[in-house]
Formats: C-alpha cells, sequence, structure tokens
C-alpha cells in the first residue's frame, strides 16, 4: 500500500492579489507565484495553495503519496469519483477527485 498523507491545503482565490495580501498580512505567510494564477506557502508541515478562480470556494485538502497510479486505483476502489484524471503541475503529478460527500480532493506525487 503505497504512503499517502496530507500535506497541502488549496483554496480558490477570486482575486488572487487581494487574497495573497490578506494572508501575508493576517498570519504572515509569505507566497512564491507559480504564474499569474498561482501562489504557494512552502515550507511547513502543512503547505497552502491560492488558486485563481471562483468555484468551488471551500478548501481542497491535497495528500501526498509515493505511488500516485496505485493511489488513484485505491481511491475508485473505496467509491471515489474521479473529477481530474492524473496530470502533471510544476512541482509533480496529480488527480482530483470527490469523496462520497462530495468534497473535492487532490492526491499528487511529487515530480
Amino acid at each position: 500500500m503505497p504512503k499517502i498523507i496530507p500535506n497541502y491545503v488549496e483554496m480558490k482565490a477570486g482575486d488572487l492579489g487581494t487574497s495573497k495580501s490578506f494572508y501575508e498580512q493576517a498570519f504572515g505567510f509569505a507566497f512564491t507565484d507559480y504564474g499569474p494564477e498561482y501562489a504557494a506557502v512552502e515550507g511547513g508541515p502543512v503547505q497552502i495553495g491560492l488558486a485563481a478562480g471562483e468555484e468551488p470556494a471551500m478548501p481542497m485538502p491535497t495528500f501526498e503519496t509515493d505511488d500516485l497510479e496505485t493511489a488513484l486505483a485505491q481511491v475508485k476502489s473505496a467509491g471515489g469519483k474521479i473529477v481530474q484524471d492524473i496530470f502533471a503541475f510544476p512541482g509533480g503529478r496529480r488527480f482530483e477527485c470527490h469523496d462520497p460527500s462530495g468534497n473535492r480532493l487532490a492526491i499528487y506525487q511529487p515530480g
């Protein structure tokens, strides 16, 4: 069974600049920009990403794995609904799914 641990929370930001400013001022976070539509707070035990966009307006927990294909098979077998198949992004590869209650999750393998 692959190792799968929570280590990332991704949130949508209708106005990325305003959202970054809020987290910088309220919590002292320092962001790394990954293009005009994504910024991340890195280096802690749980990292935070802000993705430009309106929907969904709730956090997306992200789990790290050491075997993405096996994790995908496990999620499918457990009844998860795959909403975005495996794709590459800066930092690795991931897929996104809904749990049985409709919560959106991402599972990724560092690249």
